[in-house]
Protein backbone atom coordinates (compact mmCIF):
# COMPACT_ATOMS: atom_id res chain seq x y z
CA UNK A 1 0.00 0.00 0.00
CA UNK A 2 2.72 2.08 0.88
CA UNK A 3 4.43 1.69 -2.68
CA UNK A 4 1.22 2.38 -4.17
CA UNK A 5 1.17 5.90 -2.75
CA UNK A 6 4.70 6.57 -3.30
CA UNK A 7 3.88 5.85 -7.34
CA UNK A 8 0.82 7.70 -7.10
CA UNK A 9 2.32 10.67 -5.81
CA UNK A 10 5.11 10.82 -8.15
CA UNK A 11 2.23 10.78 -11.01
CA UNK A 12 0.80 13.84 -9.37
CA UNK A 13 3.67 15.60 -8.75
CA UNK A 14 5.13 15.00 -12.89
CA UNK A 15 1.65 15.77 -13.91
CA UNK A 16 1.47 19.14 -12.04
CA UNK A 17 5.00 20.23 -13.01
CA UNK A 18 3.88 19.62 -16.58
CA UNK A 19 1.47 21.58 -16.36
CA UNK A 20 2.41 24.10 -14.50
CA UNK A 21 5.53 24.37 -16.49
CA UNK A 22 4.26 24.47 -19.48
CA UNK A 23 1.58 27.40 -18.46
CA UNK A 24 5.51 28.82 -17.60
CA UNK A 25 6.86 28.36 -21.30
CA UNK A 26 3.99 29.69 -22.88
CA UNK A 27 4.14 32.72 -20.41
CA UNK A 28 7.53 33.65 -21.14
CA UNK A 29 7.47 32.93 -24.78
CA UNK A 30 4.41 35.25 -25.05
CA UNK A 31 2.91 32.44 -27.88
CA UNK A 32 2.34 29.29 -28.63
CA UNK A 33 3.65 26.71 -30.52
CA UNK A 34 7.08 26.57 -29.16
CA UNK A 35 9.86 25.11 -29.05
CA UNK A 36 12.41 23.60 -26.53
CA UNK A 37 15.45 21.67 -26.02
CA UNK A 38 16.62 19.86 -23.29
CA UNK A 39 19.60 17.65 -21.87
CA UNK A 40 19.72 14.55 -20.67
CA UNK A 41 17.01 11.99 -19.09
CA UNK A 42 13.48 13.17 -17.73
CA UNK A 43 10.71 11.42 -18.88
CA UNK A 44 8.90 8.83 -17.45
CA UNK A 45 12.55 6.36 -17.55
CA UNK A 46 13.73 8.30 -14.82
CA UNK A 47 10.38 8.92 -12.73
CA UNK A 48 7.38 6.60 -12.82
CA UNK A 49 5.52 8.28 -15.79
CA UNK A 50 5.60 11.66 -17.15
CA UNK A 51 8.85 12.43 -15.98
CA UNK A 52 9.77 15.97 -14.99
CA UNK A 53 11.39 18.53 -17.85
CA UNK A 54 10.20 15.91 -20.37
CA UNK A 55 7.07 15.83 -18.87
CA UNK A 56 6.80 19.91 -19.65
CA UNK A 57 7.67 18.58 -23.33
CA UNK A 58 4.84 15.84 -23.34
CA UNK A 59 2.09 18.40 -21.62
CA UNK A 60 3.02 20.76 -24.40
CA UNK A 61 2.61 18.32 -27.06
CA UNK A 62 -0.43 16.99 -25.74
CA UNK A 63 -2.06 20.63 -26.02
CA UNK A 64 -0.68 20.78 -29.29
CA UNK A 65 1.62 23.51 -28.32
CA UNK A 66 4.92 22.15 -29.57
CA UNK A 67 6.70 22.98 -32.85
CA UNK A 68 9.38 20.86 -31.98
CA UNK A 69 11.73 19.18 -29.18
CA UNK A 70 15.93 19.36 -29.27
CA UNK A 71 17.28 16.64 -26.98
CA UNK A 72 21.01 16.87 -26.37
CA UNK A 73 22.94 13.14 -26.76
CA UNK A 74 24.18 14.28 -23.63
CA UNK A 75 27.71 12.98 -23.62
CA UNK A 76 29.82 10.37 -22.27
CA UNK A 77 26.85 7.99 -21.57
CA UNK A 78 24.55 9.18 -24.84
CA UNK A 79 21.12 9.40 -22.27
CA UNK A 80 19.39 12.79 -24.40
CA UNK A 81 20.22 10.35 -27.59
CA UNK A 82 19.53 6.54 -26.52
CA UNK A 83 16.55 7.58 -23.74
CA UNK A 84 14.86 11.26 -24.44
CA UNK A 85 14.78 10.45 -28.13
CA UNK A 86 13.03 7.16 -27.59
CA UNK A 87 10.42 8.49 -24.86
CA UNK A 88 10.15 11.36 -27.60
CA UNK A 89 9.08 9.14 -30.24
CA UNK A 90 6.75 7.04 -28.18
CA UNK A 91 4.81 9.78 -27.79
CA UNK A 92 4.65 11.20 -31.14
CA UNK A 93 6.64 14.47 -30.22
CA UNK A 94 8.21 15.93 -32.76
CA UNK A 95 11.48 16.14 -32.26
CA UNK A 96 15.80 16.44 -33.73
CA UNK A 97 19.12 15.18 -31.50
CA UNK A 98 21.63 17.75 -31.63
CA UNK A 99 25.55 17.33 -30.46
CA UNK A 100 26.05 18.81 -27.28
CA UNK A 101 28.11 21.54 -28.51
CA UNK A 102 25.79 22.73 -30.81
CA UNK A 103 23.18 23.38 -28.48
CA UNK A 104 24.89 27.12 -27.38
CA UNK A 105 24.87 28.24 -30.65
CA UNK A 106 21.89 27.37 -31.84
CA UNK A 107 20.25 28.59 -29.11
CA UNK A 108 22.09 32.09 -30.36
CA UNK A 109 20.63 31.01 -33.59
CA UNK A 110 16.89 31.06 -32.36
CA UNK A 111 16.36 27.36 -32.57
CA UNK A 112 14.92 27.29 -29.22
CA UNK A 113 11.93 29.35 -27.36
CA UNK A 114 13.25 27.51 -23.94
CA UNK A 115 15.54 25.24 -22.57
CA UNK A 116 13.95 22.86 -19.88
CA UNK A 117 16.34 20.93 -17.47
CA UNK A 118 15.91 18.46 -14.58
CA UNK A 119 18.04 18.63 -11.25
CA UNK A 120 19.58 16.34 -9.19
CA UNK A 121 20.00 18.95 -6.58
CA UNK A 122 18.75 21.95 -5.44
CA UNK A 123 20.83 23.90 -3.34
CA UNK A 124 18.71 26.63 -0.57
CA UNK A 125 19.99 29.42 -2.93
CA UNK A 126 18.57 28.28 -6.18
CA UNK A 127 22.22 26.87 -7.31
CA UNK A 128 21.13 23.61 -9.39
CA UNK A 129 23.17 20.26 -9.83
CA UNK A 130 22.26 18.62 -12.75
CA UNK A 131 24.16 16.49 -15.58
CA UNK A 132 27.33 17.98 -17.37
CA UNK A 133 26.58 20.26 -19.99
CA UNK A 134 23.49 21.98 -18.38
CA UNK A 135 25.26 25.15 -16.88
CA UNK A 136 26.61 25.53 -20.66
CA UNK A 137 22.98 25.77 -22.07
CA UNK A 138 21.96 28.50 -18.52
CA UNK A 139 25.06 30.35 -20.21
CA UNK A 140 24.40 30.68 -23.75
CA UNK A 141 20.12 30.67 -22.77
CA UNK A 142 21.26 34.16 -21.24
CA UNK A 143 22.98 35.25 -23.75
CA UNK A 144 20.84 34.51 -26.08
CA UNK A 145 17.39 35.97 -24.07
CA UNK A 146 15.76 32.83 -23.90
CA UNK A 147 14.20 31.48 -20.86
CA UNK A 148 16.06 28.72 -19.13
CA UNK A 149 13.67 26.51 -16.59
CA UNK A 150 14.37 23.93 -14.05
CA UNK A 151 11.96 21.30 -13.44
CA UNK A 152 12.18 19.11 -10.47
CA UNK A 153 10.30 17.46 -7.55
CA UNK A 154 9.85 19.66 -4.26
CA UNK A 155 12.40 16.65 -2.52
CA UNK A 156 15.25 17.72 -4.69
CA UNK A 157 15.29 21.13 -2.87
CA UNK A 158 17.75 20.47 -0.04
CA UNK A 159 17.62 23.31 2.96
CA UNK A 160 20.87 21.54 4.58
CA UNK A 161 23.26 22.50 1.30
CA UNK A 162 23.66 26.49 1.02
CA UNK A 163 24.68 26.80 -2.37
CA UNK A 164 26.24 24.91 -5.21
CA UNK A 165 29.80 25.54 -3.87
CA UNK A 166 28.46 22.95 -1.54
CA UNK A 167 27.76 20.36 -3.73
CA UNK A 168 30.35 17.50 -3.93
CA UNK A 169 30.22 16.47 -7.64
CA UNK A 170 31.23 12.73 -8.54
CA UNK A 171 34.03 11.99 -11.09
CA UNK A 172 33.18 9.04 -12.61
CA UNK A 173 36.90 8.50 -14.21
CA UNK A 174 38.42 8.45 -17.89
CA UNK A 175 36.64 5.06 -19.62
CA UNK A 176 32.98 7.18 -20.28
CA UNK A 177 35.19 9.64 -21.72
CA UNK A 178 38.44 8.04 -23.97
CA UNK A 179 35.96 5.43 -25.29
CA UNK A 180 32.03 5.79 -26.55
CA UNK A 181 29.57 2.45 -25.31
CA UNK A 182 32.58 0.48 -24.97
CA UNK A 183 34.72 0.88 -28.40
CA UNK A 184 38.11 3.05 -27.42
CA UNK A 185 37.97 6.71 -29.63
CA UNK A 186 41.48 7.91 -27.68
CA UNK A 187 44.65 6.11 -28.06
CA UNK A 188 45.26 4.08 -24.61
CA UNK A 189 46.75 5.81 -21.60
CA UNK A 190 44.92 8.45 -22.12
CA UNK A 191 43.32 10.45 -19.03
CA UNK A 192 40.81 12.26 -18.55
CA UNK A 193 38.15 14.05 -16.19
CA UNK A 194 34.76 12.59 -16.11
CA UNK A 195 32.84 15.45 -14.12
CA UNK A 196 28.96 14.02 -13.96
CA UNK A 197 26.90 16.82 -13.04
CA UNK A 198 27.82 20.91 -13.17
CA UNK A 199 26.62 23.29 -11.09
CA UNK A 200 24.15 25.96 -12.70
CA UNK A 201 24.33 29.63 -10.36
CA UNK A 202 20.93 30.54 -9.16
CA UNK A 203 21.06 34.09 -11.02
CA UNK A 204 21.19 32.52 -14.77
CA UNK A 205 17.97 30.24 -13.90
CA UNK A 206 14.39 31.88 -14.75
CA UNK A 207 12.30 29.88 -12.65
CA UNK A 208 12.48 26.68 -10.64
CA UNK A 209 8.62 25.21 -11.75
CA UNK A 210 8.04 22.14 -8.91
CA UNK A 211 4.22 20.38 -8.15
CA UNK A 212 3.90 22.93 -5.69
CA UNK A 213 5.58 26.26 -6.74
CA UNK A 214 7.03 28.46 -9.50
CA UNK A 215 10.03 29.42 -7.69
CA UNK A 216 11.72 32.62 -9.19
CA UNK A 217 15.66 33.68 -8.71
CA UNK A 218 14.84 37.08 -8.23
CA UNK A 219 12.35 35.90 -5.01
CA UNK A 220 13.59 35.41 -1.30
CA UNK A 221 14.79 31.43 -1.69
CA UNK A 222 11.59 29.92 0.30
CA UNK A 223 11.56 26.88 2.33
CA UNK A 224 10.13 23.35 1.13
CA UNK A 225 6.49 23.18 1.37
Amino acid sequence: AEALAIRDADIAACRAMGERGADLVADLAGRVPVSVMTICNTGGLAAVERGTALGVVQTLHERGHLTEAFPLETRPLLQGARLTCWELDAMGAPHRLLVDSAGPFLLQRGLADAVLAGADRIAANGDTANKVGTFSLALAARRAGVPFLIDAPESTVDQATPDGASIEIEDRGPDEVVGVLGHATAPEGTGALNPAFDVTPHDLITAIVTEARVWRPDEPAPGVR
